[in-house]
């Protein structure tokens, strides 16, 4: 199938904007509970009456300090409460938010607040607030640095002082500065973070924001519609995946808690008990390979991995329509041993996920189904508004990133790039018509970059990235996700990197997560540094069976002949990830030229 189209279930009206859904929220429902906010160890309720009552109040602060409509107001902090109550504020007050990873470099945040000439920022921490005020001096439209938390630093001040200004402007004030807005407004820049070169702005305005979780938590209903439906954010809200569901969650009032903190997740998992997740394929395999872990450290790696079989088979059965008796009993009885406690740590409640980001894998999408919670894949970029195709709870699809959302076009062209046409697809870069016009075709239709197909009932499955192939010395294309998303799957390997262009054979650079590293080297009696234990045959061979697992899902010349382990980790912190896990192939490739020189025999 080369095209296909989703007809819109939801319209959006000219005059609708993003702070419709919290007065609407209000109106209707005020006591429903939109939020539980943690305060040090506990959930506080926040109902619908609240939340608008706490925009309005940082909206008036804002205007009271000199934002004026159509200014760009940068985020830069984790996800927390605070962020989302911002977001609205901002919009409230008739203003751009420009979202900020708090992990970016001096350079970066440099360049997003220049590029976007925002008149001000509100940072989360002091730290965030100094390196800023820094900056300041070399960025003539920033007029502002405010700080959620902690002592005020040298120019910055506290969200305190930004909500007691707003005492003096009227509650008119912001009703005019909303009903300024349309659904054409601009509503956020969004930097994509990019895998070469600076990041672009992405232009998103009310309309590709309400198409997009309009149209999508009416495909959800059986998610987002439910008695008691909840879930705990803790991707990052600078990401538009996450800002995707938030929203969704305001629109249809669904329970919203946030985790700022990584090292507490679990424990705010277990007491937030979500219904749902959302997560990015790496949280997923974490978690898998946490298991494995555990239950190899316990002796009863044995009585796991049937478990994990059991899973997969009972999963795929769901797909032929028909489960054995048999095998109904076993997946019972491992159930009540194995899988029951490994729903617990994801909070015990919830029935279903959403991933997006990258490839989460036919096996372990069985495994996550056959323990009881089905992870839906989609996809999108920020271009597309987060996901322009999902699975659907009852029609999904292994393997597949799933069926167009509601309103999107899709079309693959002759050198099987994915396209896009949609409510939810933006206008362009800002600033930027050559990059837009590189993007957007002289028919509208987005050009994603990724490499895909659609097949004979309308799933979307992507094969690669179209600058990322790769073309060897014998003019072989090799997609390099494929077989790297399969061998990152094993619990030892934290990130590889698949090379070959314009070399005789495909080979990888591999990198070992060190969680899973220290118990392997415990149980095997192996002590040493990551330096010293890199060349040990038996972790050699460990890895090999990580990549004889990758080349399964390729043909033999596009399989990995030869791997180099690295004494190291990517991280998005050093640089060779973005925010969202990608991998920077330019940075590493400079980085480890002296390794990838090794593996073709040149050094």
């Amino acid at each position: 199938m080369r095209e296909l189209t989703a007809p819109a279930r939801v319209h959006v009206n000219d005059s609708e904007n993003l702070t419709d859904m919290i007065v609407r929220n209000a109106s209707e429902d005020p006591n429903a509970v939109v939020f539980r906010r943690k305060v040090d160890t506990a959930w506080h309720d926040v109902t619908a009456a609240r939340f608008l009552s706490e925009v309005n109040s940082l909206a008036r602060g804002l205007i009271a300090s000199g934002i004026s409509p159509g200014d760009r107001v940068a985020i830069l902090s984790r996800t927390r409460y605070e962020w989302t109550l911002l977001d609205f504020a901002i919009w409230s007050a008739g203003a751009i938010t420009v979202p900020i990873y708090e992990t970016s470099s001096p350079e970066q945040i440099h360049w997003i607040l220049s590029d976007s000439r925002a008149a001000a920022i509100v940072t989360e921490t002091p730290d965030h607030a100094a390196a800023v005020v820094e900056l300041a001096g070399q960025l003539p439209s920033l007029q502002h640095v405010f700080q959620i938390e902690g002592e005020t630093v040298a120019a910055a001040e506290g969200m305190v002082v930004l909500d007691s200004r707003g005492s003096s402007v009227p509650d008119t004030a912001v009703e005019a500065r909303r009903a300024s807005l349309s659904a054409e407004s601009l509503a956020t820049l969004i930097y994509t973070s990019g895998t070469t070169g600076r990041p672009k702005g992405c232009t998103l305005t009310h309309a590709n924001f309400l198409a997009e979780v309009a149209n999508v938590t009416r495909q959800l209903d059986g998610i987002f519609a439910r008695q008691g439906c909840s879930t705990l954010l803790f991707l990052p809200l600078a990401h538009v995946f996450a800002r995707v569901i938030q929203l969704g969650c305001v629109y249809q009032r669904v329970t919203m808690g946030h985790s700022a903190d990584i090292r507490t997740l679990l424990d705010d998992l277990a007491s937030f008990r979500p219904s749902f997740i959302l997560a990015v394929p790496r949280v997923f395999e974490k978690v898998y390979n946490g298991a494995v872990q555990k239950a190899d450290a316990a002796g009863k790696g044995a009585i796991f991995m049937r478990a994990v079989d059991t899973a997969i088979a009972y999963s795929e059965a769901i797909d032929r329509g028909q489960i054995p008796l048999r095998l109904r009993s076993r997946r019972a009885l491992y159930n009540a041993l194995v899988y029951r406690k490994l729903r617990k740590t994801l909070g015990g409640r919830a029935t279903h996920a959403i991933s997006g980001g990258s490839a989460l894998g036919s096996r372990l999408g069985h495994f996550y189904r056959g323990i009881g919670l089905t992870v839906l894949e989609g996809y999108g970029l920020t271009e597309t508004t987060a996901a322009i195709t999902v699975n659907l709870p009852h029609q999904t699809r292994m393997g597949t990133v799933g069926l167009p959302v509601p309103g999107v076009s899709l079309r693959i062209a002759d050198d099987g790039e994915v396209l896009a046409q949609g409510p939810m697809v933006f206008g362009g870069y800002w600033r930027n018509e050559d990059a837009t016009s590189d993007a957007i075709d002289s028919e509208g239709w987005f050009h994603t970059g990724d490499i895909g197909h659609i097949d004979a009932h309308g799933y979307l499955s992507i094969t690669g990235r179209k600058k990322e192939i790769i073309v060897t010395a014998g003019g072989k294309n090799v997609a390099p996700a494929v077989i790297e998303d399969r061998i990152r799957a094993h619990p030892l390997v934290s990130q590889v990197m698949v090379v070959g262009d314009n070399e005789p054979f495909v080979g990888a650079l591999v990198t070992l997560d060190v969680e899973a590293l220290i118990p392997w080297q415990e149980k095997h009696a192996k002590p040493g540094t990551l330096t010293e234990i890199i060349a040990d045959p038996d972790l050699v061979a460990a890895v090999q069976s990580a990549v004889d697992e990758g080349n399964l899902a390729v043909s033999k010349a596009e399989s990995v002949r030869k791997f180099r382990i690295l004494p190291v980790d990517w991280t998005v912190e050093d640089g060779q990830l973005t925010p969202s896990m990608k991998l920077k192939r330019s940075v590493v490739t400079k980085e480890h030229e002296h390794d990838i020189e090794a593996l073709y025999g040149r050094r």
